[in-house]
């Protein structure tokens, strides 16, 4: 072997992600963060059809969502240019999965997304996700920068900056 080769397979692959988000109202959110990152929700329905189809997914574990059927409880969204597979519509890239759970949030997150708008974006930014639904929890000037705290939806905490 090589020393390029014995380099290779002494370093392991990447581990692949996704960030998992309860949610009381996984679409709703999913909506929220596909506008808010300008991401795609993922279209699970051709996996879902086939799933009730064999049996092997009961009628009420799906719901209509945007004309099509979809898990009731989870649904993710993916970045658009990244990869995904056909078959069951799943991202094999970045992805947010938004989980359905029980109860609200309670307390403050240990985890949250910052957004980098871009230079000078911020403000506008900021009134875009307020569209969408996000709400403005503080602004925050110390030495080391500036940036806007918020909300989405389901009062998840994330930071424009």
């Amino acid at each position: 072997m090589t020393e390029t080769e014995t380099s290779a397979a002494r370093t392991p692959a990447p581990v692949h992600w996704k960030l998992v988000v309860d949610a009381t109202d996984p679409h709703a959110q999913a909506d929220f963060w596909a506008g808010a990152l300008h991401y795609e929700p993922e279209d699970n329905s051709a996996f879902v059809e086939r799933l009730l189809e064999a049996g092997a997914l009961p009628g009420a574990a799906t719901v209509e969502h945007h004309g099509r059927p979809a898990f009731r409880d989870l649904i993710a969204v993916r970045h658009p240019d990244d990869p995904y597979d056909p078959e069951r519509g799943t991202g094999l890239g970045r992805r947010l999965l938004f989980q359905r759970v029980p109860g609200t949030k309670a307390g403050k997150n240990r985890l949250h997304l910052d957004l980098h708008p871009g230079e000078g974006r911020r403000a506008d930014e900021v009134e875009r996700l307020k569209a969408l639904g996000a709400s403005v929890l503080r602004e925050v000037r110390e030495p080391a920068g500036q940036w806007v705290v918020m909300a989405d939806p389901e009062g998840n905490e994330f930071c424009v900056h």
